[in-house]
């Protein structure tokens, strides 16, 4: 391209023009005012990768209206691949949803006005805003609504729309930092001054002072407190404004009341020389207001990303073996079949199966677990691990939106589109609270207007500063998100909003057998064959070629001759087995009255069988084993010390069931459940009143793990079990479950112990602000503390540790076992 083309479109830049963006540290020419906005938006939004990667110019805008045209990148595909994506929440659906960064939210209330207005457009199916990570997940109909229009829509109602990228996040961080030390600075500079003219114009009053002298202390207060209503109180007067354009009630309300009638009255007995100034109780309470809100910022910060944005953490580009040639490549362009390569160090950017080489690989972001892992020819490795020692080859077989990060990270926005009830009925009390401070505060003014007019408006400005509701409305979802961010560090990622409300609920834990109380990881013990034209190799082959493309656990006991043979027209019967043809013959493998009509006598022996048949029927038995996982039984013993009921549900029908339920210490148990049956008693559980926790991995468990009251699934689980799971077990560390029964108990508490103390400061200090015992400056003070005390509290749920105890209550056969 030339320098005279036009950086965007390639269309010639005409000679005078100065439009121009910095783009990779380089001024680039642009051919017209729309050109310069669609740039500069991208770069804006942290997305100038765009151009880097890009094959040919873009299309020029139509119209040279800036100001119109400055969201119109969003609704380039190359640019909603980083921000939009399909929503499977509705079946087969053409919604997508986008993730918005919004900048400007301040409070609960912020959320409402957002969720409401954006609900509102045509198209908009869903919104959800979470406070803590400043994210919008917008589920919208792209048929009715483009990108373009939700970033206009949220900038129309006084916020800052980003995409929501790893880059941008961090901009957002920086810059809501800067902002609020300045604005603190400010207020804290104009309170120390206000205060030393406060002092003399104090004691001039005891003592007697000059009326001039008086007249000068007073204007340059007013001079010194401008600056601190007009700038540091700014956010307050813009959210206020904003919910009330929004007809909402914010807790933003009756500070921007307070400060602002406080100014107004004091600019007037400035200027007229009547009556008393309180700059200095202006610029105190706008100080403490500000330093509880920058605290509580850097908090929310703390707790809200470090969960966010999982995809973000991939590369940008790959390296890609085409032919002899090693090219680097955007991972976007990567592509199921791609071989790439992977040396020492680098993060694995699309999952794949490798095809040369051994190296250990990190896969703690997935895990939790720290250890490396080691990767050998027909390994799967995924997105967002990093390799450690060792160059390796691998084929992609899955990049982009289907990767596991990206489900995980689905799962995550999932969880976000969901407001738990508690969330939600805080929000709803605290708008009516601040309808009932409004009227408390009218009333004491016209109270205190009858007994002592001089009184009357500092008593009212006392009542609706320090009844202000911050802390009610940060009572539940502070413990939730720190909560949520300590059990994705112990290894359980929450997809569902309402599981941390569950838990402490619960009555019974259901759980599945293979893939989940074992290892899922099963062998082949012994095969018995039963016609003479058949041998063991044989056996294995064609039972490999029928379990190549399952998910099940089970299948995994054959992959070392997956590629012995090759079936087709395979169909999976859930719950029962698989069929299909292998050499141009039919053949079932599973259980056995699937298998055949008339099973044959299933051998002696521990294990569990499936039956191999083809059209002329029963041709061998395969027993297989599986192992206990080393935190089944001291998992199982905590959850019954917590006085939870225990049972096993498995489809299997073998005596193995009966083995392992006895070894994890799960007295009920049952075999041979189909998923129908394992529904209905499920439902025959829920019926009687007992509330259930399911944990499973397999497609049969779909049914029940959407059907629980809250539900488990592990992180090997097929793609549908997750997706209807409300939590995900990262790590396969059982004992997780009994830790987050715990947490969610003591988050309870802690969310008990914040609404109370809200609700208890404000009926205290009500009365005292009514009686005129509380001082402005003291109920800003009082205000800003009750909301501290409430954010610290909640962030001791991030410090949880758990204390587990050593083989609590198991016996020496399930001790032994597992460990």
């Amino acid at each position: 391209m030339s320098e005279t083309s036009c950086f965007h479109c390639g269309l010639p830049v005409p000679s005078g023009s100065r439009h121009s963006v910095r783009i990779d540290g380089t001024e680039r020419p642009m051919c017209c005012p729309g050109c310069e906005a669609v740039a500069g938006a991208i770069v804006a939004g942290g997305l100038d990768n765009f151009y880097r990667f890009r094959d040919t110019p873009n299309q020029r805008p139509e119209g040279d209206d800036s100001r119109d045209q400055r969201w119109e990148a969003f609704d380039l595909p190359e640019l909603q691949h980083q921000f939009v994506r399909d929503w499977d929440g509705n079946g087969g659906s053409q919604l997508r949803m986008a993730s918005l960064l919004v900048g400007g939210i301040t409070c609960a209330a912020c959320v409402w006005l957002i969720e409401k207005h954006l609900g509102a457009l045509e198209g908009v199916e869903r919104v959800s805003v979470n406070a803590s990570t400043q994210r919008a997940q917008i589920v919208f109909d792209p048929e009715s609504v483009r990108p373009s229009q939700l970033f206009a829509e949220l900038a129309r109602v006084g916020y800052r729309p980003a995409a929501a990228t790893a880059a941008n996040s961090e901009e957002l961080i920086q810059r809501e930092r800067r902002a609020a030390l300045r604005r603190l600075g400010v207020a804290g500079l104009g309170t120390m001054q206000v205060m030393m003219f406060a002092i003399a114009l104090y004691f001039g009053e005891a003592t007697g002072i000059d009326a001039e002298l008086e007249r000068y202390f007073r204007w340059v207060s007013l001079l010194v407190a401008t600056p601190v209503v007009l700038f540091a109180a700014r956010p307050f007067f813009t959210a206020a404004w904003r919910s009330i354009r929004g007809r909402h009630l914010s807790m933003d309300v009756p500070v921007s009341l307070a400060i602002g009638l406080a100014y107004v009255s004091s600019f007037y007995a400035t200027v007229f020389e009547t009556g008393e100034v309180y700059f200095e109780s202006i610029s105190m309470f706008t100080f403490f207001l500000l330093l509880g809100r920058t605290v509580e910022m850097r908090a929310r910060h703390r707790a809200g990303l470090a969960s966010g944005g999982l995809a973000q953490l991939l590369p940008l580009t790959a390296t890609r073996l085409e032919g002899s040639e090693v090219r680097p490549v955007p991972v976007a362009a990567l592509s199921t079949g791609d071989r790439i390569l992977l040396r020492p160090g680098d993060t694995v950017p699309a999952d794949g199966e490798v095809v040369e080489g051994s190296s250990g690989v990190d896969e703690s972001l997935l895990s939790g677990e720290s250890a490396l892992q080691q990767k050998t020819i027909g390994s799967r490795v995924y997105a967002g691990s990093v390799n450690g020692d060792s160059t390796l080859e691998v084929r992609v077989t899955a990049a982009g939106q289907a990767t596991r990060l990206s489900a995980i990270e689905r799962l995550v926005e999932r969880a976000q589109l969901e407001k738990p009830q508690q969330v939600a009925l805080a929000d709803r009390i605290a708008g009516w609270f601040v309808a009932v401070v409004l009227l408390f505060a009218g009333a004491a003014f016209a109270f205190w207007w009858q007994v002592a007019p001089e009184r009357a408006f500092w008593i009212a400005l006392s009542v609706l500063v320090v009844t202000c509701p911050c802390a009610l409305s940060l009572a539940t979802p502070a413990a939730l998100a720190a909560a949520t961010l300590r059990l994705q560090q112990l290894g359980l990622l929450v997809a569902g909003g309402h599981l941390l409300e569950t838990l402490p609920r619960l009555t019974r834990v259901v759980f599945d057998k293979t893939g989940t109380l074992t290892r899922g990881e099963p062998r082949i013990l012994r095969i018995e064959v039963l016609r003479e034209d058949w041998h063991e190799q044989a056996v294995r082959d064609v039972a490999a070629a029928l379990e190549s493309r399952s998910n099940h656990p089970l299948a995994r006991a054959f992959r070392p001759w997956f590629n012995n043979c090759q079936a087709r027209q395979l169909v999976i019967h859930t719950g029962r087995g698989i069929e299909g043809q292998v050499g141009g013959v039919g053949y079932r493998l599973g259980r056995p009255d699937f298998a055949v009509a008339t099973p044959p006598a299933q051998p002696l022996g521990e294990g569990q069988w499936l039956l191999l048949a083809d059209v002329c029927g029963a041709v061998a038995w395969i027993g297989l084993g599986d192992q206990l996982r080393a935190s089944a039984a001291d998992a199982v013993a905590r959850l019954r010390e917590s006085g939870l009921a225990l049972e096993m549900l498995s489809g299997d029908q073998s005596a193995e069931v009966a083995r392992l339920a006895q070894l994890a210490g799960v007295d009920e148990y049952r075999a041979g459940v189909s998923p129908e049956e394992k529904l209905e008693r499920l439902q025959a559980l829920q019926a009687r009143g007992e509330r259930v926790l399911m944990v499973g991995d397999g497609l049969n468990d779909v049914p029940v793990l959407s059907g629980a009251d809250a539900s488990v699934a592990m992180l090997s689980a097929a793609d549908l079990a997750q997706s209807r799971a409300d939590a995900i077990l990262l790590n396969g560390d059982l004992e997780v479950l009994p830790d987050a029964l715990e947490l969610a108990r003591k988050s309870r508490r802690i969310i008990r112990q914040n609404l109370a103390w809200a609700l208890g400061y404000n009926a205290l200090a009500l009365p005292l602000a009514v009686c005129g015992l509380v001082p402005p400056w003291v109920a800003a003070l009082g205000m800003s503390a009750s909301s501290l005390i409430v954010v610290l509290n909640a962030l001791r749920l991030s410090r949880w540790a758990s204390q587990r105890p050593s083989f609590v209550g198991t016996t020496p056969l399930a001790a032994q076992t597992a460990r």
